[in-house]
């Protein structure tokens, strides 16, 4: 028999000698799962273990390569020292050790509470454990959150990194201390937009010095930081100066708590209500003093434009360059607004740039908008769709007409069968007519039921298409006569338009308006 041993460590280790050196924990639990297996004279075939992963974490690499392996048949056992140290989640289980285990062929044991799937009986035990594991995980959820919220309280920093600009004390947990290279150029962008410069100059002018931006900045230093899903890169863009003129903790205050947890049993967040922030002032030395903080909000005040009519605001971030894919910043020239590529603003040769007005943009949904109006409003075009509906509407009836059929067959075999039980039970008919029989009209009750599935999938296809239809008609037709858009409008219609270079020949600038219907 061949066995595969699986250990795990959800804390760091304190008898840890380097970063790279396996737990003692880690070490005892191989020990003694190695001298059990050559106990029972089991071939070992290979050791998977994870360190710093907890029994909720269905993304342990080590985890999940031991279930692939396991469904290839590599081995015959799964050995642990306990039930816990594979997983703390009832539902897995019951999905692996209970389901899919027998299925491929798996036999999990456990040393410490005696579970073992070769064992008739022993079911209830390893499903005890597993609830009680369940609730372990759910009131440690609950302790780390009330822990995490009391430290927050107290002003101390909660985060796997520190803010760009500081880094984490080695001298006391959770106290922010000034990284004073970053700090500096912290203090250059307050005082560049305090002076009159714009978000995007000012995230020029540091490209053009070769500043490297926070992310690459920290990769740098070997600090540790978020790398982002997307737009990965070294420049500096308008949202990462943005996001440092309104960010509290460069005067010395911890903002934390934005987000929070949707399960115990995820790693997903979602955002929190603002009463529900935690604020703490007085944390940390600041880097930028009050009276330039609060100059460079206000400044940041003046600058928000409203999402009214004529303004850069009717397509905020609505627009995205066809290029790079980043949103498109405004700006104004001779009274005139317009969008441009906010990456082409931050440096030279980052993208070949997208560059539009409003005033062109909005002429361009108006007319694609107004020949969709055409289309759904012409005479032929209402008469093939008058036509199209009462097509749908009679293959709807003649759909539910066949369904009925179905439903009424399948009744009738049903009751057939039991009748023809009966029968065999009176002795009318042998047991092998029984049977014969009963088979035919299994096989012709499974038919007709595939056939009724079929059916009932095709019904729900033609009322989707006749509520597609009807939706559809009723969006446009509410634009007939639309003159001018507004912000509303745009949100309801508009998931986002893609804009392009202008093309030096044509004078045309390309654009792709992805509608909402």
């Amino acid at each position: 028999m061949k066995t595969s041993i699986y250990a795990r460590l959800s804390d760091e280790d304190k008898n840890k000698l380097s970063e790279f050196d396996e737990s003692i924990s880690i070490q005892n639990q191989k020990s003694m799962l190695l001298n059990y297996a050559m106990e029972q004279g089991w071939e070992v075939y290979n050791i998977y273990s994870d360190e710093d992963y907890t029994g909720a974490d269905r993304n342990r690499p080590a985890f999940k390569q031991l279930l692939e392996d396991a469904e290839k048949g590599k081995f015959d056992i799964i050995l642990c020292k306990s039930q816990s140290r594979f997983t703390r989640e009832l539902e897995l289980v019951e999905k692996y050790i209970h389901g899919l285990f027998p299925i491929w062929g798996i036999r999990f044991v456990s040393i410490v509470d005696h579970a073992d799937t070769e064992i008739p009986g022993n079911k209830k035990s390893r499903q005890i454990n597993g609830l009680v594991n369940e609730w372990f995980l759910e009131d440690l959820s609950s302790n780390i959150r009330d822990t995490l919220t009391n430290r927050r309280q107290n002003g101390h920093h909660i985060g796997a990194f520190a803010l760009y600009g500081y880094m984490k004390d080695p001298e006391q947990k959770g106290h922010l201390i000034i990284d004073p290279e970053a700090a500096e150029v912290v203090r250059e962008v307050f005082a560049l937009f305090s002076q009159g410069y714009g978000k995007s100059a000012i995230a020029r002018m540091l490209n053009d010095r070769e500043i490297p931006n926070p992310t690459e900045y920290k990769r740098r230093k070997n600090l540790r930081y978020k790398s982002p899903k997307s737009k990965k890169g070294t420049l500096w863009k308008y949202f990462a100066i943005s996001n440092m003129l309104t960010n509290e903790t460069y005067i010395g205050n911890l903002v934390q708590g934005k987000y929070g947890s949707v399960s115990y049993k995820t790693q997903q967040n979602k955002p929190r209500p603002k009463e529900k922030w935690i604020r703490v002032e007085g944390t940390h030395e600041p880097i930028i003093d009050r009276a330039l903080w609060e100059s460079v909000q206000e400044l940041v005040k003046q600058k928000v434009k409203p999402f009214t009519v004529g303004t850069i605001g009717l397509f905020a971030k609505k627009t995205r360059c066809m290029h790079c894919g980043y949103t498109l910043r405004s700006c104004k020239n001779h009274k005139r607004h317009y969008l441009k590529c906010g990456t082409r603003c931050a440096a030279k040769d980052a993208c070949i740039g997208s560059f539009i007005s409003v005033e062109a943009l909005e002429k361009a949904v108006l007319d694609e908008l107004r020949w969709m109006v055409d289309i759904y409003l012409d005479k032929s075009e209402l008469e093939r769709q008058i036509k199209f509906n009462d097509d749908m509407s009679f293959s709807l009836e003649k759909v539910k007409s066949n369904m009925t059929i179905y439903e009424k067959k399948i009744n009738e075999l049903t009751k057939a069968v039991r009748e023809l039980y009966m029968d065999k039970v009176r002795g009318i008919i042998s047991e092998n007519d029984f049977v014969a029989f009963s088979r035919d009209f299994s096989e012709e009750k499974s038919r007709i039921k595939k056939a009724y599935g079929e059916t009932q999938e095709q019904f729900a296809t033609v009322q989707e298409k006749m509520k597609k239809t009807m939706n559809h008609r009723e969006k446009i037709e509410q634009y007939i006569n639309l003159q001018e858009l507004d912000r509303e409008i745009v949100e309801k219609l508009i998931d986002y338009v893609s804009v392009g270079k202008k093309n030096p020949e044509t004078r045309q600038v390309p654009i792709e308006i992805h509608w909402n219907f």
